[in-house]
Parts: structure tokens; C-alpha cells; sequence
């Protein structure tokens, strides 16, 4: 079996150590001989670990997919990769790749393609590095009924924000740690933003409820304004703050069903197991009819557990071309209507600083009520620091204190103009932050 590699970064040059080391096991498994046809890379000069064969490598990506059966993509990125996969499954190979974002933009037009070609589209190594997640998904649960997906599917993130519940750093320290470790990217935007998660969470919603769902449908919000503080209360209260993708079958209006797809920074109960993710590794639940729950957990990145991920895919792809049969096609059958953020049900917990003086928790309680949001708990300290101006009302102004309220599960809508109109209330100094909860 022909194998072509495009890209030879880190996932790349782990691709090729464990065809290397592993290949009279791999071809035991296949049942054939998985040869190394070729690496197609920008730069054939540039320094490369030395399992590497230079001989291998070449720029001539399209003519190199042309000679393969199967196309290993670990390039990254929307062009050229979608014009190479495209192209190699013109030419009959399976194609075998980790690209979430050209999955999460373009995913249909990959599939279609594969289909119409008779070829595996096989991409494991997309959401969750090492951890069999798609599989189980796509595959074993097919005979189940998916309610709910819920995350960490970024260890950037999660190392991040880990650092700084255990250490106490504030974001851009924790942030420049894991560049210096390798966890982040020099321009660590897609991460920190959420980007990389929207993918991740896509890609598993359109698996999950038989859905196309696009990246451009989930409501993406990233860690950029979780502070020191943040992190400091959530543990007050027995929470850690962890980014999730999320991803619901929900009800509409109507009485039919859609789907609600969403990542944002949200606070996970210490009493979850979610909370106990700890550094780089990812976790993701999945709520099923029949199976319960279920708990995927290990790397979601690093070269070597990617690589064991896309040779896991290798070894399906290539035993079908040995021995026959197909991988699983994609199922969009359900077509469930993809719903707004503002449907989504979920709590909040935030923190005020309010006029130290009787009648102020009761003003905010009747604006909760008045939008049909009942409060869980209600936590009142004096303020860490009152608020710059608090001079310039003068010296007979009330205190500052400190208000940490958690509401029960609402629509989202009805929880955002809740908070919006606290803000508004005269006797509130500063919404100082909004966080939902989730998992509790």
C-alpha cells in the first residue's frame, strides 16, 4: 500500500517515525506492506529530524497524491489542502487527514467527494488527538440516540487556565508559558479565541446528531476576558473555569428538534470530573440514550499522540483496500435545524459590585424575577477594591460590596437581558463578571 504524506512538521515527522518503527506491525495489521511514497513539503532545504528520508521529500504535492492509495494531510489549513484531498480522491486514494478547520468549513464537500469515489475519508486525528473519539461517535454509537456532547476538547486552553487556578498567574503569563512549552503557537489567536475548539465542537455535532453543522454555527467565545480574579472567585464558590464546547439536541418552539452548538469559557463544579482535567489533556462527555454517560479522556494534542490517531486511520484505510469494504460515509440524515445562542438553556453566575446598604439584593432580585430567572445562591462580601470614582459621590456614600449571585438554569436570552438590565440599576456600581456554569 502507497502511502503519501503531505506536510512533515510535528505531527508529520511522527507520522513517519511510526511507519518506520512500527512497519512489520502495520503490515500485519493491514495485510500488506504500507510503503512511504513520498512527503510533500514547501521547502525540501529545510532542517528535518533524520527519520526523515530526504530522498522522500518533494514539492510536488499534486503529483505525489496522484502515486498514493493512501493520502495522509496533516498540513493544516483550508488551500491547498482541500485542492490536494480533492485531487488524490479524484485519483482513487482514501484520504486520511487532521485538518479541523477544512472539516469544520468544508466537510460536505470532502464527503460527497469520497462518496462518489467509493474511497474512506477517515479523520480521527481532528478533534482530540490521541483520544478514539470519532470513532466512537461516528461509528459505535450509530445504534444510540446523542443528547448532549460537552468538553474540553483544547489543551492550550486548559493548560492556561489550569496555571492559573494552581499558580495564580493572570492570562498573558499563563499565555506565554505555554508558548515557551509548545502547548501554544506564537500567535496563539485560534486557541485562546476559541477558534480551534469551534471547530472541534462542529465536527463532533455533525457526528452526533447526523447534522451538517459549519463552523459559522456555533457561538464561539474565547478566554481573552477570564481575569486572575475570575479564576480566584471561581474557587471561592467551588468551581474551576474551564472552555467548553458544547453541543445540544434541543427542542424547539414548536415542538421539533434542533441543534445548539456553542464554546465559551464556563464554571465546571470541583465535584465534576471535568474539573479535575488537569494541564494539556481534553475530556469530553457524551450523553447517549441507552449507553448514559460516557467519558473520553487523554492528549487531545502533542505530535507523537496526533500521529498514533492518523496511523490508527491509516491501518482502517488501507486494510479496506487489501481486503475490501468501505469506512463509514457521512450520515446528515436527520438535517436538524441549527438554533440560535439565545436558545440555549444553561446558568449564570455573576458578580456586582452594589451600595453597601439594605434593599440593594432585593432591587436585583426583582429584576431576575421580572425576566422569569430564580436565583440558586446568593453570596454577599465587602467589595477586594471599590471602584475608581467611589470619591467623587462623596463622603456620606454607602460601602461597596460584593455580590456573587448563581441563578438556575434559564434561556440565555432571558439570563443576558437580566444582566442588562442590573447594569442599569442605580444602586449597582459594576457588573464585574459574567460566567455560566455548566456541569452541575
Amino acid at each position: 500500500m502507497r502511502v503519501a504524506l503531505l506536510g512533515c512538521g510535528v505531527v508529520g515527522t511522527e507520522v513517519v517515525r511510526l511507519l518506520t518503527t512500527q512497519a512489520p506491525d502495520l503490515a500485519a495489521r493491514v495485510g500488506a506492506p504500507l510503503e512511504l511514497v513520498g512527503v510533500a513539503v514547501r521547502d525540501v532545504e529545510a532542517p528535518r529530524d533524520p527519520v526523515v528520508d530526504r530522498a522522500l521529500l518533494t514539492a510536488d504535492a499534486e503529483g505525489l497524491v496522484a502515486k498514493a492509495d493512501v493520502v495522509v494531510e496533516v498540513v493544516g489549513g483550508i488551500e491547498p489542502a482541500r485542492g490536494l484531498l480533492l485531487r488524490a480522491i479524484e485519483h482513487g486514494a482514501a484520504v486520511v487527514t487532521a485538518n479541523k478547520a477544512l472539516l469544520a468549513e468544508d466537510g460536505p464537500t470532502l464527503y460527497q467527494a469520497a462518496d462518489a469515489a467509493g474511497v474512506d475519508l477517515y479523520f480521527e486525528a481532528a478533534v482530540a488527538g490521541a483520544i478514539p473519539l470519532v470513532r466512537p461517535v461516528r461509528e459505535s454509537l450509530t445504534g444510540d440516540r446523542v443528547h448532549r456532547v460537552l468538553g474540553i476538547v483544547n489543551g492550550t486552553t486548559n493548560y492556561v487556565l489550569d496555571r492559573m487556578a494552581t499558580e495564580g498567574l493572570d492570562l498573558a503569563d499563563a499565555v506565554a508559558e505555554a508558548q515557551a512549552l509548545g502547548y501554544a503557537e506564537a500567535d496563539p489567536t485560534a486557541d485562546v479565541e476559541g477558534f480551534d475548539a469551534a471547530a472541534k465542537a462542529a465536527i463532533l455535532a455533525s457526528l452526533a446528531f447526523h447534522t451538517r453543522v459549519s463552523i459559522d454555527d456555533v457561538d464561539r467565545q474565547g478566554i481573552m476576558q477570564v481575569t486572575a480574579d475570575d479564576v480566584a472567585w471561581a474557587a471561592r464558590t467551588g468551581h474551576v473555569i474551564k472552555l467548553l464546547a458544547i453541543a445540544d439536541r434541543r427542542a424547539t418552539e414548536d415542538g421539533a428538534e434542533g441543534v445548539q452548538v456553542r464554546v465559551h469559557p464556563a464554571l465546571v463544579p470541583l465535584s465534576h470530573p471535568l474539573a479535575g482535567v488537569r494541564g494539556a489533556f481534553n475530556a469530553v462527555f457524551v450523553e447517549a440514550e441507552a449507553a448514559g454517560e460516557l467519558m473520553f479522556y487523554g492528549r487531545g494534542a502533542g505530535g507523537a499522540p496526533t500521529a498514533s490517531a492518523v496511523l490508527g486511520d491509516v491501518v482502517s484505510a488501507a486494510r479496506h483496500r487489501v481486503h475490501g469494504g468501505r469506512g463509514p460515509a457521512e450520515s446528515w440524515y436527520a438535517a436538524l435545524p441549527v438554533l440560535p445562542a439565545e436558545s440555549a438553556r444553561t446558568r449564570y453566575q455573576v458578580r456586582l459590585d452594589v451600595d453597601d446598604r439594605p434593599g440593594v439584593l432585593a432591587h436585583v432580585s426583582a429584576v431576575l424575577a421580572e425576566h422569569g430567572v430564580s436565583i440558586e445562591a446568593v453570596r454577599q462580601s465587602p467589595a477586594d477594591v471599590a471602584p475608581a470614582d467611589s470619591a467623587a459621590v462623596g463622603d456620606d456614600a454607602p460601602g461597596v460590596a460584593r455580590l456573587v449571585i448563581t441563578t438556575h438554569e434559564a434561556p440565555e436570552a432571558a439570563l443576558a437581558a437580566t444582566v442588562a438590565a442590573i447594569r442599569d440599576l442605580a444602586s449597582v456600581r459594576e457588573v464585574v463578571s459574567v460566567l455560566r456554569v455548566e456541569g452541575a
